[in-house]
Formats: C-alpha cells, sequence, structure tokens
C-alpha cells in the first residue's frame, strides 16, 4: 500500500454540480429547441440525502425568418416542493416573443423572482443565443455559401451583425466577407483577415 503524503492539500469535496444542455432540430419552417437545466449534489450519493434536486427542462418552437417564438412549454421531472409544477403552464407565455433585442428583458419581466421558476428563468433566457445558432446552422446547412456574392452574403449574416466583435460593423466579419471569404472556405477557425486578403490578392 502506498503511502500517502501528510503535507498534501486534502482533495476539494464536490458539492453542487449543474448541468445545462440544449438541442435544436430543423423543422422546416420553424426550429425547436430544448433546454434542460440538472442540478446534483454528488455527496449525497449513496447516502440518504438528496441527491437530485432539480431536472427541468423548457421546449421553444421557433419561426426562422423572424424568430418569433410560436409555442413554448416547461416540465418539471425532478423538483423540491410539490407545489414547484404548478408555474409550468405560464412559460407557455413566451409565445409571441421575437428573439432579438429586448428578448432577455422580456423574459425576465415575465418570469423573474416570485412570479417564476429560478431554473426555468435561467433556462428561457439562455434559450436565445442557442435559437440563434440553431437558425443560423439550419441555414448554413441548406446554403451555397461558395455562389453567394457580397451583397447576398451580407444578407445571409445579418442575424449576426453586431453581435461581437467579429460581427462589428466594418469588423473581421465583414471585412472577409468582402474580399470573398464565405462561411465554411479557408478552414476552421475560420483564417486572419490579412491572410483572406493575401488570397485574394494572389488569386486576383
Amino acid at each position: 500500500m502506498a503511502d500517502t503524503d501528510p503535507t498534501a492539500e486534502p482533495l476539494p469535496i464536490p458539492v453542487h454540480r449543474r448541468t445545462v444542455e440544449f438541442e435544436a432540430y430543423d423543422l422546416g419552417e420553424t426550429v425547436s429547441v430544448r433546454g434542460r437545466l440538472r442540478d446534483d449534489r454528488p455527496w449525497a450519493a449513496g447516502t440518504d440525502g438528496v441527491e437530485h434536486v432539480h431536472d427541468m427542462e423548457l421546449e421553444m418552437v421557433v419561426r426562422t425568418d423572424d424568430l418569433t417564438v410560436v409555442s413554448a412549454r416547461a416540465t418539471m421531472h425532478r423538483f423540491p416542493h410539490a407545489e414547484c409544477p404548478a408555474v409550468t403552464a405560464d412559460f407557455g407565455e413566451l409565445a409571441g416573443l421575437r428573439v432579438s433585442r429586448g428578448y432577455t428583458r422580456a423574459v425576465q419581466e415575465r418570469f423573474g423572482g416570485v412570479v417564476g421558476c429560478t431554473h426555468l428563468d435561467q433556462l428561457a433566457r439562455a434559450i436565445g443565443p442557442v435559437v440563434v445558432q440553431a437558425v443560423t446552422s439550419s441555414r448554413a446547412r441548406a446554403r451555397d455559401w461558395a455562389g453567394l456574392d457580397e451583397a447576398e452574403a451580407g444578407r445571409a449574416t445579418t442575424f449576426s451583425r453586431n453581435t461581437c466583435h467579429i460581427w462589428a460593423d466594418g469588423g473581421p466579419g465583414q471585412q472577409k466577407l468582402a474580399a470573398g471569404w464565405r462561411p465554411g472556405m479557408g478552414g476552421y477557425p475560420a483564417p486572419p483577415v490579412e491572410v483572406v486578403l493575401r488570397t485574394r490578392h494572389r488569386s486576383g
């Protein structure tokens, strides 16, 4: 049996684990995005303590053309109080919201604090960026990027505009589009602007 080092720092005891997962499905004119949040207490495994504290889901169906929520459904599989599921039906009120500027504020106004559920509220807020990524992925799957001219490529990336430093007006994303780069071209991650510009000059 190996000797243990009495001077070694004790290993930290895991006290909480939160897992948040999202999956999105292309339904044609809509996408379905499902989020799931689970809270576990690893220390309670094999004891009389509660190991699995929360297990909740939120599914939203969103139109791809304008990012409007068509329907929403919340489900609680695991929860601490018998009254917890009483709030799930309220999350159907997400229908009609647009996943765009102001979406997070609208969610907080409807479900924040004592009128909602902290965990479903987190899922509802976090699902917004996932919807945008899902719609972007769905369009990328169906689009022939190489055949788009600069104006068409610009319109195709409208949802990305001013969402981060890459897609700021005049930023690297727009500079690459203007230089002939299209999403999916040149490897992943996309090469720096300077490389795209050199490639254009060589081919020109």
